[in-house]
């Protein structure tokens, strides 16, 4: 098994390859405006840095969000284009359940991530592994967080709300996201296609018809 994962639903662009058992090589920049610039040269890179050729991977995942939609699709189009080319199978994993793993906790905790316009995605976990619930959209003060831990960059960004003690892992790093999936995979557990989680529309807009201008 050697599964290429990389996430491009937050500011975190990042690339990590797992062979079943580690990691054998992680790479992440932080930067929410380079997603398409920066995400080839970091699987690059991470494929250099394991020595393996990218023809001996065996499967493709991507985070597939909640996510801003131009950074979102940049990582699941290329995902489906990187197993397309290698007739391997692409697979989608909820961002936050990436940040979810990363945390290893064994409690029950909250996701978050940043959803920008002053929001939040977040989901509920009873453990590292397992949601419960979501995930959702909402306004910081708007998430139930009971008391729980949080985890994510929401945490972060909103601590008098969302800082319920812990705020790492920030991002939904590669490293996490791949040792997910090899562990659903080894263990026989259907993975999603690669497929965005959009929560919302995107802030783009196709433009109106121009006003008619009359004499």
């Amino acid at each position: 098994m050697l599964v290429l994962a990389f996430d491009t639903a937050t500011p975190a662009v990042t690339a990590a390859l797992h062979d079943g058992q580690r990691v054998l090589a992680e790479s992440t920049t932080i930067d929410a405006r380079r997603h398409g610039e920066l995400l080839v040269p970091t699987i690059q890179t991470v494929l250099a840095e394991a020595g393996v050729p990218l023809r001996e991977v065996t499967a493709i995942v991507a985070g597939s969000g909640p996510g801003p939609y131009t950074g979102l699709r940049v990582g699941l189009m290329t995902a489906q284009g990187l197993a397309t080319t290698l007739g391997v199978p692409a697979y989608g994993i909820c961002t936050l359940d990436a940040v979810a793993y990363g945390s290893g906790l064994s409690e029950p905790f909250l996701a978050a991530t940043d959803a920008r316009r002053k929001e939040v995605f977040w989901a509920r976990y009873t453990d590292h592994r397992t949601r419960a619930e979501g995930p959702f959209v909402d306004r910081p003060a708007d998430v139930p967080v009971a008391g729980l831990p949080v985890v994510g960059a929401g945490a972060q960004l909103y601590p008098d709300l969302l800082g319920g003690g812990r705020d790492l892992p920030l991002y939904p790093y590669a490293g996490a996201l791949a040792a997910l999936a090899a562990e659903r995979l080894a263990a026989g557990v259907p993975l999603d296609p690669p497929r965005p989680i959009y929560l919302r529309r995107p802030d783009a807009v196709v433009p109106g018809a121009p006003k008619r201008v009359t004499a």
